[in-house]
């Protein structure tokens, strides 16, 4: 089992940065890749950013929307995952998500979809006002 904690939502103008940050504990050293999503009301959820935990240089994977402004990172020492959003707009308001792969599955470059993610942690809301 894996136990996924996010923090560091909250309320931003538009061109505003926030860091989310996510803890993850439990058996989360066997889940090869780990990613971010987001889902605003009325919409799917989306992938944001992925990332490889056990390659010696890490592989990251990003939503076109993202791209450029959003940076995910990972301190495995510490089991946590970041995702620096930078020049936020308001477009990206949505709960955004923790997720975590199966336990031993590679994918290379780690994937998007979210069927491809089994643990999930709890979200934590961005807002971002015009």
């Amino acid at each position: 089992q894996v136990v996924l904690v996010e923090s560091g939502g909250g309320s931003v103008q538009a061109g505003g940065s926030l860091r989310l940050s996510c803890t993850a504990s439990g058996d989360a050293y066997n889940s090869y890749y780990m990613g971010w999503f987001r889902q605003a009301p009325g919409k799917e959820r989306e992938g944001v950013a992925a990332i490889t935990r056990r390659l010696s240089r890490s592989r990251t994977r990003y939503a076109d929307s993202v791209q450029g402004r959003f940076t995910i990172s990972k301190d495995n020492a510490e089991n946590t995952l970041y995702l620096e959003m930078n020049s936020l707009k308001p477009d990206d308001t949505a709960m955004y998500y923790c997720a975590a792969g199966p336990r031993y599955r590679t994918l290379i470059p780690p994937p998007l979809a979210k069927d491809d993610f089994a643990y999930w942690g709890q979200g934590t809301q961005v807002t971002v006002s015009s």
